[in-house]
């Protein structure tokens, strides 16, 4: 891969086509009927709603004089960052049940619930109401819940546990 598109790792890579393009004062019309791409499909590429196939990646990389496979290997880092996204999705606990207004001061999107289970267990213990507390003891566990409200030496925690248990 090129070094200068090694920035883009994780970006879909007809945003970076469509950039490309731009530069060279290249119409993406001609261009797509020149890789053998409707114009339809190109433009969904283009705008990140398409995958690229590796054939016309392949073609891209030839008709742009980009070294061979660098394309097809953004394709990739994008599918690898797509699937590592979803991945932590999956790894939260139920948003539904927790009101935002408990994450007030942060985007609940950004928030790595493993590394900041602590601030998340204590958080939500001290201002969540009964069926929020209810989700994180599920999400993270009765003992890992209770270990961290007894580390805390919050009496207030301790008895917030025996109300949600």
């Amino acid at each position: 891969m090129e070094k200068r598109f090694e920035k883009y790792r994780g970006i879909h890579p007809g945003i970076i086509l469509e950039r490309e393009l731009r530069n060279r004062n290249l119409a993406q019309r001609p261009f797509a009927l020149s890789v053998g791409l409707a114009r339809q499909s190109f433009n969904q590429i283009i705008k990140g709603k398409r995958s690229l196939p590796l054939p016309a990646a392949l073609r891209i990389d030839h008709e742009l004089n980009i070294e061979e496979g660098t394309l097809a290997l953004l394709q990739t880092y994008y599918e690898i960052e797509k699937e590592k996204r979803k991945l932590l999705q999956e790894n939260r606990p139920n948003m539904q049940l927790l009101r935002k207004s408990l994450f007030w001061d942060t985007d609940s999107e950004t928030i790595d619930w493993t590394r900041q289970a602590r601030a998340v267990i204590l958080r939500v213990f001290e201002r969540g109401n009964f069926t929020e507390k209810k989700e994180i003891l599920r999400f993270y566990g009765a003992e890992k819940t209770r270990q961290v409200l007894r580390d805390n030496n919050n009496a207030a925690g301790a008895v917030q546990w025996n109300k949600a248990v």
